[in-house]
This record gives structure tokens, sequence and C-alpha cells, in this order.
């Protein structure tokens, strides 16, 4: 991963800034500060992955994102550059985006104090994930099948009916938002999803801090409406499932506890 994130360094032109690399989950991804020939500050990040698997959804999230919203009027960072390569069977591909100086709200999806965060930052918020909603998307960030099969499985009812569809980031938690101005990250996993999904997600990855929680409440009505119930549900499951493999151990109990609120409202 080293060799060509810095192979692809030198193709891309930009200078990568020694002694600072980020790692993401198991390996698969390298990330690094650099800067442009012009000397703009950029962000270098190289993913890997099986050359035969080496598509789809989430191959594909950034570069999608860009075309379909370009900064998000400055919420998330403009990609600048791709550049792709295969050595001995693996793919990699190289995203090289305007670089975030604001820091993430947190190290850890799941956050482990209350913020407390102005309303400007909720508006800004709202407003955003408003503007992703509203894009039109073949992307699929969560499939209905998903939903039949595991809302029963992990709460034990049946799934809610899904009244609307709209398009979502799909991974809205701490450490895919920075502070002011708000910057949103990780645009992998985006596309269609139950109305509420984004506010759901970030409500799970908040449990353990209820101030904060109910701000997200209060910002984002849809949650405990009618409307709102198939996002909640599908989003609880989804967590659940993580906990039944060992991950999120932390959140078992106030997952279940919401959990329980799902199946008294059913």
């Amino acid at each position: 991963m080293r060799a060509h994130h810095a192979h692809t360094a030198k193709a891309l032109d930009v200078q990568v800034e020694p002694g600072a690399e980020f790692w993401g989950w198991a390996g698969r991804t390298l990330g690094a500060p650099a800067h442009t020939a012009a000397g703009q500050p950029a962000w270098l990040r190289l993913v890997s992955a099986p050359a035969d698997k080496a598509s789809g959804k989430l191959w594909d999230g950034a570069l999608d994102a860009q075309h379909a919203f370009g900064d998000l009027d400055g919420r998330r960072p403009t990609l600048l550059a791709v550049h792709d390569t295969v050595d001995n069977g693996t793919a990699y591909r190289a995203e090289l985006s305007v670089r975030v100086d604001e820091p993430v709200l947190s190290d850890d999806p799941i956050l482990q104090h209350d913020l407390p965060l102005p309303d400007t930052w909720w508006n800004d918020l709202a407003a955003t994930l408003e503007k992703v909603s509203a894009v039109s998307t073949d992307r699929v960030a969560v499939r209905q099948q998903y939903i039949d099969r595991a809302v029963p499985e992990f709460l034990g009812i049946p799934a809610p009916a899904t009244t609307r569809w709209t398009t979502a980031h799909a991974d809205v938690h701490w450490a895919n938002l920075t502070g002011a101005p708000i910057r949103l990250l990780d645009w992998e996993g985006w596309g269609s999803a139950p109305e509420g999904f984004d506010a759901a997600t970030l409500y799970a990855y908040t449990l353990l801090q209820p101030t904060t929680a109910a701000r997200i409440r209060a910002t984002f009505p849809v949650l405990g409406t009618p409307a709102g119930r198939a996002a909640e549900a599908t989003v609880c499951a989804q967590l659940l499932q993580t906990v039944s493999r060992g991950d999120n151990l932390i959140l078992e109990a106030p997952l279940q506890a919401w959990a329980e609120g799902l199946r008294a409202g059913h």
C-alpha cells in the first residue's frame, strides 16, 4: 500500500507530507495529507481490493458523489482526480481530494461525550442532508430485501412499510463530521434509503449521550413519526447485527432499549 501510494503521488504530481499516514479498516485504505503542484492542500487516499471486486457502489462512491453533488455548497471535499492501477491481482484506486483542515468531531463514530454544538451547526447539518436527500440516484444504500430480513431477525417485528425513499449519505456518524464550518466526509456508501435514514444513523451513534441524542430528534422531526419508522427500525437492526458480530458492544444496551420502544409502537 505504501509503495502504491507513493507511486500514485508521482503519477498525480503531488507531494505527500512526510510522517503522516492514516490507515482505514483492515488496511484497506491509506490516506495522507499532500500538496498539489500548484501548492493546494490536498488529501491522497488509496483504496485496494481484489481486481475482480474493484467495482460497484463502494468502489465508485466518491467519484459518483463528485458527479452528483460537486462540493455540496462547500459541505463535502471536492474530488480533484482519480488514478487506477492493477498489480498482481489487486486493484488500487487513488482519490485526490481538497484537504479538509477542520478536525472531525470524534475519533470514534460513537459519541463519547456530549457536544455543545451551536444552533447554526445543527441547522447547517439539516440543510445539508436535505440537499442530499433531494438528489436523484440509482445507487442503493440499503435494500428492501435486507430490511425485510433484518428487522424481524433483530427487532422481532415485521419490517415497517417504507413510505418514501430518499437519497442518503448512509454513514453519518461523528467521525465523519467536522465542526464549523461543517463538512461531511466518506462518501463511499451513499444511495437510496428510507426517509430519515441519515438522521437515524447519527442518532444510533449518539445513544450514549442523551442530551445530544435528544437534539438530533429535535432537529430531525421525521424521527418518531410513522414516516420515519422504517429508517429507525432499519438502522437499529443494522447496529444490533454488528453487536451480534462482536462490534459496537458498548451500544448493545441502548440499542436494545431503542428496539423495545420500536416494538412497543408496532
